[in-house]
């Protein structure tokens, strides 16, 4: 039989969490990003941090009853995340203001912890994991619309952390619908599900005999899901929601392209399954809207190669980067 392997010699694991508005999501990767354990999603009680926080911990404490080698946590939470504190400043979807979240998980779990803005986590789980270039942006399309920026091969948040929010880059001050933040004009309330939802649910009411309004019952019950259903379907109706979906999607995308030159961007989140029906009208709307389209490169849209994951993997190997940059430091002050 071999020996034991050394406490060196163990693996080294980290756990990452996913927590947005509605659920959290959760498991467990190795240090080359290899996901060891993916654990089945959790809802998500948004007006409550404090059963938030109990919540986590016991899926913490779970997985590392499971798992030797853990030596981090990371946490991708949906709102503004002030870097490195962790200090979830708000969220637009839930009730947390001002709450301290590395910290409280610190305190909890005993394990070092990062706490960072779900898109950026996602963000760098692409990157990290294939879906890569030097300059790289991410988006998300789900309950809301965000953000990740990779320049220069490092990840962009921003002085304070809270960077890149494209769900808040204005796209139509006039005649946008309100967003969530209070602003009219935000790209977030005119490429997320809930606005696939609204205008399907317009289309539904203009045609209450067509596939989307029999898939709800009611033009009122249609969703995002539906309309991506029935699109999958061949539905030209909801096909044709998706395009407007996109064509607002591709104007944010021009924008960001236009000010940062990245040279991919890669799309996920929820609507993202949609696929090309999507991502055709995307491109063709970012190619309609980008500056000097006949005298640059354009960056190619792809869609995410992790898919609902990106969030929670991306956050386990932001912690663990920091975790291997604290031993680092650590080695140089015991050699001085």
């Amino acid at each position: 039989m071999g020996s034991s392997p050394t406490p060196d010699e163990r693996p080294v694991r980290s756990i990452g969490l996913d927590v947005g508005g509605t659920k959290i999501a959760a498991g467990v990767v190795d240090d080359r990003g290899h996901v060891i354990e993916r654990v089945r999603q959790m809802p998500c009680p948004a007006d409550d941090p404090e059963a938030v926080l109990r919540t986590v911990s016991r899926i913490v404490d779970r997985l590392r009853d499971r798992h030797r080698g853990v030596v981090s946590l990371g946490v991708g939470a949906a709102g503004l995340v002030s870097w490195p504190e962790g200090r979830i400043r708000t969220a637009p979807n839930n009730a947390y203001r001002d709450l301290p979240f590395r910290r409280m998980l610190e305190e909890s779990t005993g394990l070092p912890t990062v706490v960072d803005n779900d898109a950026n986590a996602a963000c760098w789980a692409e990157y990290r994991m294939g879906n890569s270039a030097s300059y790289m942006a991410f988006v998300t399309v789900g309950t809301g619309v965000g953000g990740g920026l990779v320049l220069d091969d490092r990840l962009f948040r921003g002085r304070t952390g809270i960077g890149t929010e494209l769900g808040h880059m204005i796209v139509d001050p006039h005649g946008g619908t309100r967003c969530g933040c209070g602003t009219i004009g935000c790209l977030e309330p005119l490429a997320s599900g809930p606005a696939l939802g609204r205008y399907g649910s317009a289309a539904a009411a203009a045609d209450p005999t067509g596939l989307l309004a029999t898939l709800a019952g009611d033009p009122s019950g249609v969703t995002g899901e539906t309309v991506s259903a029935a699109a999958r379907s061949g539905d030209p109706t909801a096909r044709a929601q998706l395009a407007l979906l996109g064509h607002w999607l591709g104007i944010g995308i021009a924008t960001l392209v236009n000010l940062f030159d990245v040279e991919l961007v890669v799309i996920g989140g929820g609507v993202a399954d949609a696929g090309d029906t999507l991502l055709a009208p995307t491109r063709r709307s970012f190619e309609n809207y980008v500056t000097a389209r006949g005298h640059r490169e354009l960056p190619p849209i792809r869609p995410s190669l992790l898919g609902p994951g990106a969030g929670w993997i991306g956050a386990a190997l932001l912690a663990l980067d920091a975790y291997e940059e604290s031993a680092l430091r650590g080695s140089r002050a015991a050699l001085n």
